[in-house]
C-alpha cells in the first residue's frame, strides 16, 4: 500500500473529521468559569484530542467482527490498518493524553483519568449494554469539565503569577500587607489579574482609598461571607455598593468557606467564578450536562444507523434538541441554570451581546440537528439515519458555541463556530461516523 494509501487508512479509522468537534468542550468549559482560555485550557485540549482518537481507534478494534459483516470497507476489515495496530495506536494515544492532562495540574489529571476509563469502559463494554448511551455521554461531559478544572488551575488566563499551592487563589494577605503600607499604589495582584480578583480589598475612588468611618482599610464585608469585595466587572460589584460603612480596606481575613480564597464578582471572560480547579467541577456542570444529553441522545440514534428502521430513537432525539436548544440558548434567571451563582455568591452576567449570540448559536444548533433527524424519523433507513448521526456530531460545535457565548465568552464561541468550515470540508472525504 502506498504512504497516501496508508495515510487514508488511518485518517478513516481515526475519523479525523470528527476531531473539529472536541476542542470546544474545553473552550466551553473555561467559559462556564468566565474567564479567558490559558496555557492550561491548550494542554487540555491537546488531551481531550489525543483521548478522543484513543476512542476512535479502540472502537474499530473492538468492533473488528461487526464490521466484517456490516461495515466492510472499515480501515480493520478490509485490512489495510491491522487490529495490533490499532490496539497499540490506542494505547499510545491514551498515554498520550493522560500525559498532557498532568501537564495541567493534578485536578485535571483526575478527570482525564476518568474520562480515558469511561472512554475504554465504553469501547469494550459497555456499548452494547444499556448503559452506553449513558457512557457515551458522560465522556463528553467529562471532556468539558476537564478543560473548566484544567483552566481553573492554570489560575484563569490572569498574567500574574500564581502561588504555589493556592490553585486560582489571589495573593490577599500580602497584597493587603502591602496596601496599608503604601495606599497610593495598587497591589501586584490586582494589576496582574486586571482588578478582576480580590486581591488587596483596597477601596479606591480618583486613585486613593476612601475614607470610611474608623480611617481602616481593606476588611472584608461579613455581608458577603468574608471574601473581599473589589472592583469587579459587573456594575454592582463596586466597593461603595457592596461594603458596608467602616468595613472597607483593612487586610481580608480567610473564609471559612472557601479555605481563604477570594471569590470574585463580575461576568465574562476574565472574573472567575469558581473559586479553585475541583470548585469549577461544580460552576461548569450545567454547561457539561447539556453536551453530555446531546451525546446521548445523537449515541442513541447510531445504535441503528447500520441496520436502520428505528422511528422512535431519531424523534426522541429531536425532541431532545429542541428543549437542549432552548437551555443553551436561555439566559439563567435562576433555578439549574443558576447553579453557577449558588457556587460562588458572585451571579451571572451575560450581557446582551453574547446573550443574543448564545440564542443565535442555539438556533443554528437546533438546525443542524434537527433537519437530519426529522428526515430519519419519517424514513428510518441507513442512509439517513447514518446522516442524523453525522448531524449530530457535527452540531456539536454550534452546540459549545452556544455555551460559551452564554457564558460571557463571545470571542470565544465565534472562534469555535469557525471550525464549522473545517470540519465540513473533512467531512467531504472522511465520514465522521
Amino acid at each position: 500500500m502506498s504512504l497516501r494509501g496508508r495515510m487514508r487508512a488511518w485518517a478513516e479509522l481515526l475519523r479525523v473529521s470528527a476531531l473539529f468537534t472536541v476542542p470546544g468542550d474545553a473552550l466551553a468549559g473555561a467559559a462556564a468559569l468566565g474567564v479567558r482560555p490559558n496555557r492550561s485550557t491548550a494542554l487540555a485540549v491537546g488531551a481531550s484530542l489525543c483521548l478522543y482518537e484513543a476512542g476512535m481507534a479502540l472502537n474499530d478494534w473492538a468492533d473488528r467482527e461487526e464490521d466484517a459483516i456490516d461495515r466492510p470497507h472499515r480501515p480493520i476489515p478490509s485490512g489495510r490498518v491491522s487490529p495490533p495496530a490499532a490496539l497499540a495506536a490506542a494505547g499510545v494515544l491514551t498515554a498520550a493524553g493522560l500525559a498532557l492532562a498532568a501537564r495541567a495540574g493534578r485536578p485535571a489529571l483526575a478527570v482525564g483519568t476518568a474520562l480515558a476509563a469511561t472512554v475504554w469502559s465504553y469501547d469494550l463494554h459497555l456499548k452494547h449494554t444499556a448503559a452506553g448511551p449513558a457512557a457515551m455521554g458522560a465522556a463528553r461531559a467529562l471532556d468539558l469539565l476537564l478543560g473548566a478544572t484544567a483552566t481553573a488551575g492554570g489560575g484563569g488566563g490572569a498574567a500574574g503569577p500564581k502561588p504555589a499551592g493556592t490553585g486560582v487563589r489571589s495573593l490577599t494577605a500580602g497584597a493587603g500587607d502591602r496596601a496599608s503600607s503604601a495606599p497610593d499604589a495598587p497591589s501586584r495582584a490586582a494589576r496582574g489579574l486586571g482588578g478582576g480578583v480580590a486581591a488587596s480589598g483596597t477601596s479606591r475612588t480618583a486613585g486613593r482609598p476612601k475614607p470610611h468611618a474608623g480611617g481602616v482599610t481593606g476588611r472584608t464585608s461579613p455581608g458577603t461571607g468574608g471574601r473581599a469585595v473589589v472592583p469587579g466587572r459587573g456594575p454592582a460589584y463596586t466597593p461603595s455598593s457592596v461594603a458596608p460603612r467602616g468595613t472597607a480596606g483593612r487586610s481580608a481575613p480567610k473564609s471559612p468557606r472557601t479555605g481563604g480564597r477570594s471569590l470574585t464578582g463580575g461576568a465574562g471572560p476574565g472574573a472567575m467564578r469558581a473559586t479553585g480547579p475541583w470548585d469549577s467541577l461544580r460552576t461548569a456542570l450545567p454547561s457539561a450536562t447539556l453536551l453530555g444529553a446531546h451525546t446521548v441522545a445523537v449515541t442513541t440514534v447510531s445504535r441503528r444507523e447500520a441496520q436502520g428502521g428505528s422511528t422512535a430513537a431519531p424523534l426522541a432525539a429531536l425532541v431532545a434538541t429542541g428543549v437542549l436548544g432552548a437551555a443553551a440558548g436561555g439566559v439563567s434567571r435562576g433555578g439549574w441554570g443558576d447553579a453557577p451563582r449558588r457556587a460562588t455568591d458572585a451571579g451571572r452576567r451575560t450581557d446582551p451581546a453574547s446573550a443574543g449570540l448564545a440564542g443565535a448559536l442555539a438556533l443554528v444548533y437546533a438546525g443542524t440537528a434537527g433537519r437530519p433527524l426529522l428526515h430519519a424519523a419519517l424514513n428510518p433507513s441507513p442512509p439517513l439515519t447514518q446522516r442524523a448521526v453525522g448531524g449530530g456530531i457535527r452540531a456539536m460545535i454550534p452546540l459549545q458555541a452556544a455555551l460559551a457565548a452564554r457564558g460571557g465568552a463571545a470571542g470565544v464561541a465565534l472562534g469555535v463556530m469557525g471550525l464549522v468550515p473545517l470540519a465540513r470540508t473533512f467531512a467531504r472525504k472522511v465520514s465522521p461516523t
